[in-house]
């Protein structure tokens, strides 16, 4: 299928083949017929892009706290890879169409095939001929509206959310602040609302078509009749303004507040600094009100992701019900989508269309992309022609997921091995599978993971999905008779955990989990400096891992199964791997009694030697600290670790410490053993035994935390 995107890094546009989106659980599959291009929106990205790093880096500070802090903890090549991935990812655009549902996932219930709808959603509703888009972001068009003006739904709704936001009261004095798109739509939905309507636009062209809209009054920002506040108004002034400008500064604001009475509110939609006058605002006693996008829902992941609707009488008004609200007023007449000086353009000249938007060469508001009714949703692209293998002993590679760690860490360390035929990429979103599966030279991309697992010319997967799905398609792959490479975590649950291992046992096929950092050269000269040791072995691993993150996937409990589950598993086995014992019991205790806002956690862990591993995985530490340091002790040796970068062994003459510029976490050698042992045919890296005592000492953690005892760990 088609879709436009844009590179992060230069800003280039291009209209390219990318494969057709899956249709997740909670999703629902849409043939674009109609998407709308907002100007001003869109814009706002396409020009960030087009800057330089520096440009980049002014304009984001906190990006910048963040690969500095970065530089620091690991070293400047995993920060220069991290970089160069995040710019190299292509960025969809679009976030308002309308269409035909022609497929719905797991659990959808309110559409079916054939129902005509409108779309929203950055990342979801883009300017592509297939979208799959979450249940939440979808509304079902009034028989009798074109799609065509359907898709201007999402537009409408953040026009409607910003007059929800100023609360409009009948016969009061409104002023529109910026009379693009969305600000000629927010015109027509005061004047329905029983308003009076002065717009504001630098544009003469922008304030006529307001006029047309239903404003009373227009003017220009320094053409208002000096008359103007005490005719309409009094002499008091406006009752509230809606800013819909973009803007560099907060020129926008400071006129809405001049324009306002005592009292007044300013509502603001657009983006701009927030750099205000506090002698008018004190003043006056101004209100200041910010409009959260479409409504309500907008940025809470368990809302537009997972389908969580508000109940309609605590929160009458979300994400979803305003797009339907505003599909009411079009299908009535109340507002007029056809007034709003569009100009349809057939999605194959998208790139023409944009670059003569950004010149300022067309001079409609804006751009309906109208679509290929006969377009087919294929889920596979072959990027290059395919050619037996050279030799036999040459491994064909599948990938399943490519997320950030994927693109950033393993893809590359991949690359530097010899004997290898990458085969196909698979992820959940076509842009990404064909842009990651380019770069890094697969022969075919798609979004159905049956392409890689029922592959003839596949023998080693890896599996890099969302958590929930590991245990899924590590199971499917084994059977498959695949070689399995799988990140962490095995299983979110026993029972996912006890599947996996199930099919290994089956299948015969090789399983590697990625434990990388049992393979790091500071980890062998902890192996090395206790080989001979007759005492147990006493380890302390401090985490600093950081804020709890907020919104994410990863600690979603269904989905990701929370940092203890999704990252302290590597310490687990790493203190496990050190210690070269089973663990026997577990006893742990958390911070905080809401994971979501702090998920600290100590477990001490024994194994059947003696030997004890006392874990810190903590959220609330400075960030100065390095994020891991772990040390052992036993026989008169200690040995101590900073961040993979820094190992010193004391108390013994024989051990030499290690010392690196860039962190050495053992992810090329972890690859390296495990592409031998496919090659060879051989034992893999790890046993079985020790891949699920790992995931029992992880699930033994929340258990004894939950249950405030210690618990005993099964070596069955």
């Amino acid at each position: 299928m088609k879709q436009i995107l844009q590179s992060a890094r230069s800003g280039e546009l291009q209209l390219v083949d990318v494969p057709a989106p899956a249709v997740g659980p909670g999703q629902v599959l849409v043939q674009n017929h109609f998407s709308v291009v907002s100007p001003g929106t869109e814009k706002i990205a396409m020009d960030f892009a087009k800057k330089s790093l520096l440009g980049k880096a002014r304009s984001r500070p906190d990006l910048v706290s963040q690969v500095l802090r970065k530089v620091r903890q690991e070293g400047p090549l995993p920060t220069y890879r991290t970089v160069v991935n995040r710019l190299d990812s292509p960025q969809p655009l679009g976030y308002s169409c309308a269409g035909v549902v022609m497929g719905v996932g797991e659990g959808v219930s309110d559409f079916i095939v054939g129902d005509r709808v409108a779309c929203a959603g950055a990342g979801y509703a883009n300017h592509a001929e297939w979208v799959s888009v979450p249940e939440n972001l979808v509304a079902r068009v009034p028989d009798g509206l074109d799609l065509d003006r359907a898709a201007f739904a999402t537009l409408g709704a953040i026009a409607l959310q910003g007059i929800r936001v100023a609360g409009p009261a009948l016969g009061e004095v409104a002023v529109v602040v910026g009379l693009g798109l969305i600000g000629q739509i927010a015109v027509q939905l005061l004047v329905s609302n029983g308003c009076r309507v002065l717009g504001i636009d630098i544009d003469e062209r922008r304030v006529k078509q307001a006029l047309e809209q239903g404003a009373e009054w227009g003017a220009q920002p320094d053409g208002l009749p000096p008359g103007w506040k005490d005719e309409a108004t009094g002499g008091y002034g406006a009752d509230f303004v809606l800013v819909t400008a973009s803007a560099n500064d907060s020129a926008p604001i400071q006129l809405s507040a001049e324009l306002c009475r005592p009292k007044g509110r300013v509502v603001v939609v657009g983006a701009m600094p927030l750099e205000l006058d506090r002698r008018t605002f004190y003043e006056k006693e101004l209100e200041l009100r910010l409009s959260m996008s479409y409504g309500p829902g907008r940025y809470d992941r368990r809302y537009e992701e997972l389908g969580l609707d508000y109940p309609l009488p605590y929160v009458r008004w979300t994400e979803n019900r305003n797009l339907q609200a505003v599909l009411a007023l079009a299908h009535r007449e109340a507002i007029h989508m056809d007034k709003l000086d569009a100009e349809i353009v057939d999605f194959s000249e998208a790139e023409t269309a944009y670059v003569q938007l950004a010149k300022g060469e067309r001079p409609s508001l804006a751009v309906i992309f109208r679509y290929d009714a006969s377009s087919s949703p294929s889920r596979t692209l072959s990027l290059r022609s395919t050619s037996p293998r050279k030799a036999k002993s040459d491994i064909g590679v599948g990938f399943l997921g490519a997320g950030n760690y994927a693109k950033a860490v393993l893809l590359p360390h991949l690359s530097g091995n010899a004997g290898l035929r990458k085969t196909s990429l698979v992820t959940a979103t076509g842009p990404s599978a064909q842009r990651t599966a380019e770069r890094f030279g697969f022969e075919r991309c798609g979004t159905d993971p049956a392409d890689i697992i029922q592959a003839d010319d596949v023998d080693l997967i890896f599996v890099a999905t969302r958590h929930n799905l590991h245990a899924r398609w590590a199971a499917e792959a084994l059977r498959a008779g695949k070689a399995v490479w799988l990140e962490k975590p095995l299983g979110l649950t026993p029972a996912e955990v006890d599947e996996v291992a199930a099919a290994v046992r089956e299948s015969g096929s090789l399983l590697a989990v990625g434990y990388n950092r049992r393979f790091s050269q500071h980890t062998r000269a902890f192996i090395e400096a206790f080989e001979n040791r007759s005492a147990p072995l006493h380890i302390q691993y401090t985490v600093a891992a950081g804020p709890t993150p907020r919104g994410t996937w990863i600690t979603d409990p269904m989905e990701g199964g929370g940092r203890i589950l999704g990252e302290a598993c590597h310490f687990v086995d790493l203190c496990g791997h050190i210690v070269g014992q089973p663990p026997v019991q577990v006893f742990a205790s958390a911070l905080s009694n809401n994971f979501e806002l702090d998920d600290s956690i100590t477990a001490l862990i024994r194994y059947r030697d003696g030997s004890v591993a006392n874990i810190h995985y903590l959220a609330q530490t400075t960030s100065e600290l390095p994020k891991e340091r772990f040390e052992a002790s036993a026989g008169g040796i200690t040995a101590t670790c900073e961040n993979f970068k820094k190992t010193r062994i004391m108390g013994s003459k024989n051990s030499e410490g290690v010392k690196n510029i860039n962190q050495d976490k053992g992810q090329a050698e972890a690859l390296r053993e495990v592409l031998s042992a496919v090659r060879s045919g051989g034992e893999g890296p790890f046993t079985l035994e020790q891949l699920i005592a790992t995931s029992r000492v992880t699930f033994a953690i929340l258990e004894s935390i939950r249950t405030g005892a210690p618990v005993a760990i099964s070596e069955a």
